[in-house]
């Protein structure tokens, strides 16, 4: 039977169909929670702060790779000086053997003083390179580890993100079939009523102990008089948030 119009309301409906609103909006809690899991899974933000990390890593990771680039053309240029010298030391070397005069071979052995203090500048020069490029190298190896392991993470996350959002949506197609068949054993007009509450509030609430579960505002004595009087029929709302109370022996009346 359809509902006709009533006193506090533009219809009336049973007291079992009323009841029946507090299914729905249950259920419109619960999609409206899936949804935002949907829309917003819980993995989200952490994704977000490692994309964040991992940009932020990942100039880190060029920074220290081109200071590691210097080093190596540092070290390289100091091999080609030791090597040259070294080359030089070698040619001195067989010409003093070689040289039969006093005033070259003089020259000779005094150039060769030289490149010896050269070469021991140099090489000790290549060990404080080496040095430093072996600690540039640990700070590569250091960043590249710290990103792959926020790139795992984030995959990680990502996955379970996809998971998450997946059974969100499952969860809110259930949730639709669970209110469709609701909905199909209430009145249209009642349920166009509850629909139009629902816009802003909670759509049907219980009235207990004098107090609308909707707003958890507790209702005046005035209003809890006029709902004392209205019959069980009668749709009414509460004065404070509109949802339509429904009405029990807990409602205080």
């Amino acid at each position: 039977m359809s509902p006709r119009p009533g006193r506090f309301g533009s219809v009336n409906a049973s007291p079992n169909d009323q009841k029946k609103l507090l299914d729905i909006a249950d259920l419109d809690v619960r999609l409206r929670q899936a949804e935002h899991r949907r829309t917003h899974p819980p993995q989200a933000a952490r994704i977000a702060e490692l994309a964040g990390e991992r940009t932020a890593r990942s100039h880190e990771l060029a920074a220290v790779i081109g200071a590691r680039d210097d080093i190596k053309s540092e070290l390289g240029r100091l091999e080609s000086d030791v090597a040259l010298a070294e080359a030089r030391r070698e040619r001195n070397s067989e010409r003093l053997a070689a040289s039969t005069n006093a005033k070259d071979a003089q020259a000779l052995e005094t150039e060769l003083a030289q490149l010896a203090r050269r070469l021991s500048e140099l090489e000790d020069a290549e060990l404080i390179v080496m040095e430093r490029l072996e600690q540039a190298d640990a700070d590569v190896d250091a960043t590249q580890a710290l990103i792959d392991q926020l790139t795992a993470e984030g995959t990680q996350l990502t996955l379970d993100g996809k998971a998450a959002v997946a059974d969100a949506s499952t969860l809110i197609d259930a949730l639709q079939r669970d209110r469709g068949a609701v909905i199909e054993a209430i009145p249209a007009d009642l349920v166009a009523l509850y629909e139009k509450a629902a816009v802003r509030s909670a759509g049907a609430a219980l009235l207990q102990r004098k107090t609308c579960l909707g707003c958890h505002m507790e209702l005046s004595g005035t209003d809890l008089q006029q709902i004392r009087q209205a019959s069980s029929q009668a749709i009414v709302h509460c004065p404070e948030c509109g949802s339509i109370l429904i009405r029990t022996e807990e409602s205080g009346l």
